[in-house]
């Protein structure tokens, strides 16, 4: 299937830098015309990208309603093609059109079995169901999270699964295995296909569902700097909101650069095997602590409880997916490690060190008050129930210029402590 794959983008390549092959090779300027027109185009694709993602980043950090609605409406979106692909596709089957959904024919190979390409292959898919675990990063902002986030991750996990499969299902009845290998956006071949005159409808959705998806990526995962900031695991200002919006502006603006950063590489293929990679990675060892957790503290709350199977169940299959991807692409999988392994001096210099130079901590101090000044945040308020004894040290120091300004520090020290 690899192969395939490499040799569809580069026909496709071929056909994009060299559109009439003889007149190509007739005429040596065109090829390199056609390159600099891939080449215009690929940084107009880019371009393209940044501004939806600062676009995106503006409205998260302008209101969370506004984030929310976004979401919502991109979301029903990219549901209803979704819906019109599987009714296009029961169509088609209902018209006889099922050829590669015959078993001798579905399970036909095209090279020589390879345990791990199998496995890159499900690492590679998974992606497409990689948001299961988003919504934990946004408990705190749930209503009743304990019944509301089990609810939710039991209808929207199988929800998923049925619209994808069946969208899949769809696909092949008018297309081959080949066709969507070449295919740079499936949806959009299959509208070409069978939509007519309005097969404009699936690029449209296309960019929906790209949108919705930036949008919700944002929304969820700057909570997760957030939330790591207060821990003391990022800098304290990452843990700050707006005063007015009660948006977290660092968390989103930290995202947002780190979001533009992955815009370097142009290969998806490439970033989605080192992101997934990645993140396997860390859901196994995650998983893993929840069944040390419930062998060594069997006695701690748990709100949300489940039974143990299901996380053996699952370290088993995250066990083959990542030993198997990394025998199939040790390169590839190597460098998403060595990125990885980059947070490791991070943490050594930014947590692990306690003792740090006057001059340092200074330094940081004016740095994290210009970040407040120009982002207009501060830290939420403390729950009630939290003693001062209980807030970091490095957090109330930092506190001091936000909230204990110089010029009342002395008047302020002569007033009686309650």
């Amino acid at each position: 299937m690899r192969k395939m794959e490499k040799g569809a983008r580069h026909r496709n390549n071929t056909e994009k830098n060299h559109p009439g092959g003889s007149e190509s090779e007739a005429s040596p300027e065109s090829g390199s015309g056609g390159g600099g027109v891939a080449l215009k185009k690929e940084i107009g694709l880019v371009s393209a990208c940044g501004i939806i993602v600062v676009l995106l980043t503006w409205v998260n950090c302008a209101s969370v309603r506004w984030a929310t609605r976004v979401q919502d409406i991109f979301t029903a979106g990219k549901l209803l093609a979704l819906a019109l692909i599987i009714i296009m596709g029961v169509v088609q089957i209902c018209k006889g059109e099922y050829f590669w959904l015959e078993p001798k024919n579905a399970f036909e190979n095209f090279q020589e079995p390879d345990i791990g390409l199998i496995a890159l292959a499900f690492l590679q898919g998974s992606f497409a169901y990689g948001g299961w675990n988003f919504l934990n990063y946004v408990t705190e902002e749930l209503v009743d999270p304990y019944k509301n986030l089990p609810r939710a991750i039991f209808i929207s996990i199988p929800l998923v699964t049925f619209v994808y499969v069946f969208a899949n299902v769809a696909y092949v009845t008018a297309m081959s295995p080949q066709e969507l290998l070449a295919s740079n956006a499936v949806a959009v071949t299959f509208g070409e296909k069978l939509l007519g005159v309005m097969a404009w409808i699936m690029p449209i959705s296309v960019a929906l569902s790209t949108f919705g998806g930036v949008n919700g990526s944002l929304f969820t995962s700057s909570r997760l700097f957030f939330a790591g900031a207060r821990e003391g695991h990022l800098p304290s200002v990452l843990a700050m909101i707006h005063v007015k919006r009660c948006t977290p502006i660092p968390a989103l603006l930290f995202t947002c650069i780190s979001t533009l950063l992955m815009l370097v590489t142009s290969d998806m293929y490439t970033l989605i095997n080192y992101v997934g990679f990645i993140n396997y990675l860390f859901y196994g060892v995650t998983i893993a602590g929840q069944i040390v957790l419930r062998w060594k503290k069997p006695d701690i709350p748990r709100p949300i409880k489940i039974n143990l199977l299901f996380p053996i169940i699952y370290l088993l299959f995250w066990a083959f997916l990542l030993i198997f991807s990394l025998w199939s692409e040790p390169v590839v999988c190597g460098i998403g490690l060595a990125i990885m392994l980059t947070g490791v001096p991070v943490y050594f210099l930014g947590v692990y060190w306690q003792h740090k130079p006057k001059c340092f901590n200074n330094f940081i101090e004016s740095l994290t008050l210009v970040s407040q000044k120009m982002c207009v945040v501060v830290y939420p308020e403390m729950e009630a129930g939290l003693g001062k004894e209980e807030i970091n040290g490095d957090t109330e120091e930092q506190r001091r210029p936000i909230y204990q300004p110089t010029a009342s520090k002395d008047k302020d020290s002569e007033q009686p402590q309650p």
